[in-house]
């Protein structure tokens, strides 16, 4: 059984917290929490600390906190030739301390507060200095998911970039979408289904393949009323450069 520690009690942290406990492959063993009073489902209150010097010994420490902490928290760890991992999609393994064995135990998700996750589902971006390491992190991983994969540095940002435009942005069009149907007085609900379909598209289609609308069709005349609706300049400006760009397939503007 693998000895995990968590550093942090934040979002992705209790999720990750949830998930291992339901795991019969590895313990958490600790959680440092800067608040040690912060209620954690699914753990003793007595192995929460928050005393650097009280970390017990572990197989594998997750250093789940904000990317800007990362460096100054793995700094601060009392000890040396363990393994620290962190749980970032943008930060390199080198943002990790040098006295400890360095990985990167990313999950590809979105997490939600209060929301579930089915972490058999996600999408684990594993990384370590060496093959030994891999493999604890590697049995960690498969605890809790049935999708693991070996991605390097450069990779995982080039994903963490990517899973911008697919989620965050794609949400925030939602969210001018929904302003719409509110300006107009119409349910943001009706909308709902055409969503699901165009996520499910992509289950068998490329998104090259799967794009329709009036810029796909270089339909003019629909795409000039478009544009003549929208009165509000922010949404004016984004629908003008997402149709320029679909127009010309995706290269410069």
């Amino acid at each position: 059984m693998i000895k995990i520690t968590i550093i942090g009690s934040g979002n992705v942290a209790q999720h990750l917290i949830e998930a291992f406990a339901k795991s019969d492959a590895v313990e958490i063993i600790q959680v440092f929490s800067r608040n040690p009073k912060q209620v954690i489902p699914n753990l003793d209150s007595s192995k929460i600390t928050n005393d650097w010097n009280a970390l017990a010994e572990a197989d594998l420490y997750i250093i789940s906190v904000s990317d800007d902490a990362i460096t100054d928290v793995s700094s601060q760890l009392p000890f040396e030739n363990r393994l620290v991992v962190h749980t970032s999609g943008s930060a390199p393994l080198a943002a990790l301390n040098s006295k400890n064995r360095k990985g990167v135990f990313y999950p590809l998700q979105t997490f939600t507060k209060g929301k579930p996750i089915d972490f058999k589902t996600v999408p684990f971006c594993l990384e370590t200095e060496s093959e030994n390491d891999y493999t604890v992190l590697e049995k960690a991983a498969v605890s809790i998911s049935d999708n693991v994969k070996s991605i390097d540095s450069h990779q995982r940002k080039a994903l963490h970039v990517a899973a911008v435009f697919v989620n965050n942005f794609t949400n925030y069009l939602y969210q001018l979408g929904n302003d719409i149907c509110q300006e107009n007085h119409v349910s943001f609900d009706i909308l709902k289904p055409l969503i699901l379909e165009t996520a499910e598209k992509l289950l068998t289609l490329s998104p090259k393949d799967a794009q329709t609308g009036p810029a796909k069709r270089n339909d003019i005349s629909t795409i000039a009323a478009h544009e003549s609706f929208l009165s509000n300049e922010n949404q004016s400006a984004i629908y003008k450069i997402l149709t320029q760009s679909i127009q010309n397939h995706g290269k410069k503007l």
